[in-house]
C-alpha cells in the first residue's frame, strides 16, 4: 500500500575507526540526542553511495574514502533499510560538524549499543561477503 511506501526509508553509515580501533560517533542536537554513526537518510533521486558521500560530507565537513559496503541491515521497528560502509578519512583533516550535531568522539566497541556494535563488528571483520541482518 502506499502507506508502507510512504513510511518506508533507506539510510547508509560510515563506519570510521582511529588507529587504535576505536569508531566515530556523533552527538544529534535533535530527538533524543542520541550518539550515532555518521550518515543518514538517501534522497530518492541519488544511489545509496552517492548519499553516504552526501551525508558524511555536511555532517564532517571532510570527504569521505569509501572502502567497501559491509552489511544491510533491515530494522523493522523504524521500517528502514541501512548499509554500513567501511570509510576513511584524511588523518590530518579537521571534522567541521554541522547544525545537526554538536559533539563527536572515538568509542570503545565495547560502548555501544548491542545493534550498533553488532554493525560495527560486522564492518571491522569484514571477510569480503556482504553480511545481512534483521533487526
Amino acid at each position: 500500500s502506499m502507506a508502507f511506501s510512504d513510511a518506508y526509508r533507506v539510510g547508509a553509515h560510515a563506519v570510521i575507526t582511529n588507529r587504535t580501533g576505536q569508531v566515530l560517533l556523533l552527538k544529534a542536537t535533535y530527538g533524543d540526542f542520541a550518539w550515532g554513526l555518521p550518515g543518514g537518510g538517501i534522497d530518492p533521486d541519488e544511489t545509496i553511495l552517492e548519499g553516504l558521500k552526501r551525508e558524511c560530507r555536511e555532517e564532517l565537513g571532510v570527504e569521505i574514502e569509501v572502502e567497501a559496503l559491509t552489511g544491510v541491515y533491515l530494522h523493522a521497528e523504524i521500517n528502514a533499510h541501512v548499509s554500513i560502509f567501511r570509510c576513511h578519512i584524511d588523518a590530518a583533516a579537521d571534522i567541521i560538524l554541522s547544525h545537526e550535531h554538536s559533539d563527536f568522539a572515538y568509542y570503545d566497541l565495547e560502548q555501544l549499543s548491542a545493534v550498533q556494535r553488532q554493525r560495527v563488528e560486522d564492518c571491522i571483520y569484514f571477510s569480503g561477503e556482504v553480511i545481512f541482518r534483521k533487526f
